[in-house]
């Protein structure tokens, strides 16, 4: 199982690797304007992917993917920062980057990608950065135990990430006069603060989704170690009453 696993994050890091390398040189719609790539979520979160799944490739050739622990501060330092990394980040906007692409896309694809990418963007990138992202951070839910940080602390980092991009785009709508994403084109002002405010609490709902999966695919594990402490912790008690 042990070398299943790290052959699975070893190929995923390649394909992410490589994907993000394939849209970075050869797919160069909206580069000659402000920010390049570097203006599109889709992108930030290709980063974000290749690193995580580089980071799961490590933690599992050095046999550290883990399982739920009795005291989480003794995981490997690699692998806490895994877990913080997706619970906060990874799979709140991987999924986030797949839910909205295609929901706006079912109602006007010239609102998120338009019919001319076609002919620039092969379908093969079009489905890793949209549509595969949502399965392999499922199945990564199901071979990695993900220790669950502090609610506050995680949706705190994932909102500081969603503002940091937001401000990103306001700044290259200010400087630029360009609207990153069609849809923020049409949109009057008020309609774009409702919209960027229910975008911000998508962010929120789907980390809590996150943390619900890990909750339900690690209920035994989790429900034996909560066991094991109670029991500890109640043989400690009747020792020290003696």
């Amino acid at each position: 199982m042990d070398a299943l696993r790290t052959c699975v994050f070893v190929g995923l890091f390649v394909t992410y690797f490589y994907s993000t390398w394939y849209d970075y040189t050869y797919t160069k719609v909206g580069t000659e304007l402000y920010g390049g790539k570097f203006k599109f979520l889709t992108f930030w979160n290709a980063l974000l992917q290749t690193f995580y799944y580089g980071l799961c490739a490590a933690t599992a050739v050095m046999g550290s993917t883990g399982a739920p622990s009795r005291d989480p501060r003794k995981r490997p330092a690699l692998q806490k920062f895994r877990d913080f990394l997706h619970n906060t980040l990874v799979f709140p906007v991987g999924t986030f980057v797949v839910v909205t692409f295609w929901a706006i896309y079912a109602v006007d694809r010239e609102l998120v990608f338009p019919k001319a990418l076609d002919k620039f963007i092969p379908p093969w990138l079009n489905h890793v950065m949209h549509t595969f992202i949502l399965p392999i951070l499922l199945m990564d839910k199901y071979l990695n135990y993900h220790h669950i940080p502090k609610r506050r602390n995680g949706i705190l980092g994932l909102l500081a990430f969603g503002l940091v991009y937001l401000l990103w785009i306001l700044w290259i709508a200010y400087y630029a006069n360009v609207w990153v994403y069609p849809i923020l084109k049409v949109l009057e002002t008020h309609q774009r603060i409702i919209f960027f405010a229910f975008l911000l609490m998508l962010f929120v709902s789907l980390y809590l989704v996150g943390e619900g999966l890990t909750k339900f695919l690690w209920r035994k594990e989790m429900g034996a170690v909560l066991a094991a402490k109670t029991t500890k912790s109640s043989k400690s008690t009747k020792k020290k009453n003696r």
